[in-house]
């Protein structure tokens, strides 16, 4: 009696574990991984017109969702002053802080950046590989950075008066480096070393100043890297620079692709074998920076997040 006791012990708790397990798949299976959302130069986490939009698009198309739209400050208006005046690496150390903390993402997570959140995602999966980030789709980011700012929209437009003419003064003065995020993003392809010495964000996410095994060890770990270029772009000079393209040194006109840069080549951030892996994908959209419509947004983007 003893010994069948044990055995309905046994069988009992064996069922147990089962449906534990059938219970997480079923779980797994109908909560799609969280969206990690982190918006542009000028814009907020919750602007109804941009990414408060976006948000409620991934909601509606994807049941069940869970999405974070970065909020970089404590008021909306820090948020926008913030994506002028905030130290890229002070932010990407903050957002690797939050969503740390944050329980809906321990599991793993997608990110979507727009514009200058495109690359300020890439550091955060090159940089904080816990929580996992699973596929990063950057929308118009400029990964080899920019070398002039024709416009802003909206209302950052007088800002933006005043950041050129900073940037054309000295973009890689300390004071500049520290205090201005576009100036921590500026390539300057007519002195290719200046910029790989001074510049203390770009230079170091793409591993100018030699190679961090862990920036590539941690890149390669994606899914997919998705990367949207908009094909009439007005604002990001070159526009190459959304699918990691940029001017050919010593001059700012012909440009090169990213698989005849040296970056590929040498495979310092592991994009060539995520190439041929086939984890890199290149979109385009026929329009300006950032504007596509909502059916292609559920057409190209959505796939992604399921």
């Amino acid at each position: 009696m003893a010994a069948q006791g044990a055995g309905c012990f046994l069988l009992l708790f064996c069922f147990s574990v089962l449906a534990a397990g059938s219970r997480q798949a079923v779980e797994e299976k109908t909560h799609p991984l969280p969206l990690v959302i982190w918006h542009g130069m000028g814009d907020s986490c919750c602007n109804p017109l941009s990414m408060g939009f976006v948000k409620n698009l991934v909601e509606q198309n994807v049941p069940g969702i869970y999405v974070l739209s970065l909020e970089i400050g404590k008021t909306i208006k820090e948020d926008v002053e913030n994506s002028f005046f905030m130290n890229v690496n002070a932010q990407v150390e903050l957002v690797c802080n939050i969503l740390s903390k944050d329980k809906m993402l321990q599991t793993g997570y997608n990110a979507m950046g727009f514009s200058q959140g495109g690359q300020f995602l890439r550091a955060v999966a090159q940089r904080c590989p816990s929580p996992a980030m699973k596929n990063l789709i950057s929308i118009g980011g400029q990964h080899q950075g920019i070398y002039g700012l024709p416009h802003c929209p909206g209302e950052s437009s007088h800002i933006c008066d005043w950041l050129r003419e900073m940037l054309n003064l000295g973009a890689y003065r300390s004071l500049m480096q520290e205090h201005l995020v576009q100036a921590e993003y500026w390539h300057d392809p007519l002195n290719e070393e200046l910029y790989r010495n001074k510049s203390i964000f770009l230079a170091d996410i793409n591993q100018e100043r030699g190679v961090n095994g862990s920036y590539k060890e941690n890149l390669m770990k994606l899914n997919k890297f998705v990367m949207v270029k908009f094909l009439k772009d007005s604002m990001v000079v070159p526009v190459d620079s959304e699918w990691f393209g940029f001017y050919k040194a010593g001059q700012a006109k012909d440009t090169y692709t990213l698989q005849e840069s040296d970056l590929y080549h040498e495979d310092r951030l592991g994009l060539k074998v995520m190439d041929k892996a086939k984890k890199l994908e290149f979109l385009t959209v026929e329009g300006d920076h950032l504007q596509f419509s909502k059916e292609w947004f559920i057409t190209k983007m959505i796939p992604y997040l399921k």
